[in-house]
């Protein structure tokens, strides 16, 4: 008994303990705004980084009914890749904090942000973004289980699915990674 009761005091005096790392956020998450939703799931060689794509957006076509591009973005070969589908979270990277740390896309500016994300609760996300390490924002992204009208439901890479960057893209089980590639 006596053993039972020093092992709870050193563990409470110790604190919390992240040994399994920051809560997977994967999943579907509504924007604060509500304007979009993004799909968050594992990636990287080890699926220890989180990647995030648009899955549904409020308003996906301009006034002549066309699918929003990204025009903004450094990269002229994704320009004319619809918004709906692309990859704007790019392998967040476990933190010490029990949080993902890494780089979002905005494509309204086709600028990169430092970004930090973390589950709150078990359906409230919290994102923070830091222009230039000092200018930052917060926002709660809430979990969605349903799937609206229009939205990507398909697994990334698949047909009704997001598409991954290419440096993020997984093989496909049972083929090798360079499959297709000229040698």
């Amino acid at each position: 008994m006596i053993v039972y009761a020093a092992l709870a005091c050193l563990m409470a005096l110790a604190g919390p303990v992240n040994a399994a790392g920051p809560a997977d956020p994967s999943g579907t998450w509504l924007t604060e705004d509500g304007r979009a939703r993004i799909r968050l799931e594992r990636c990287g060689p080890k699926q220890e980084q989180i990647c995030g794509y648009i899955v549904w957006m409020k308003d996906p076509a301009d006034a002549k009914g066309q699918p929003l591009r990204d025009q903004s973005n450094p990269d002229l070969a994704k320009r004319l890749r619809p918004l709906l589908g692309h990859q704007l979270i790019m392998g967040l990277k476990p933190s010490s904090e029990a949080r993902f740390d890494g780089q979002i896309y905005n494509a309204e500016n086709g600028k990169f942000y430092e970004v930090s994300l973390w589950r709150e609760t078990v359906d409230r996300l919290k994102l923070k973004g830091c222009m230039l390490s000092v200018f930052c924002a917060t926002q709660t992204w809430t979990e969605t289980s349903d799937a609206l009208s229009g939205q990507l439901v398909g697994m990334t890479g698949e047909l009704n699915g997001p598409k991954a960057d290419k440096e993020w893209v997984q093989p496909i089980q049972g083929k090798p990674a360079t499959a297709g590639k000229a040698k």
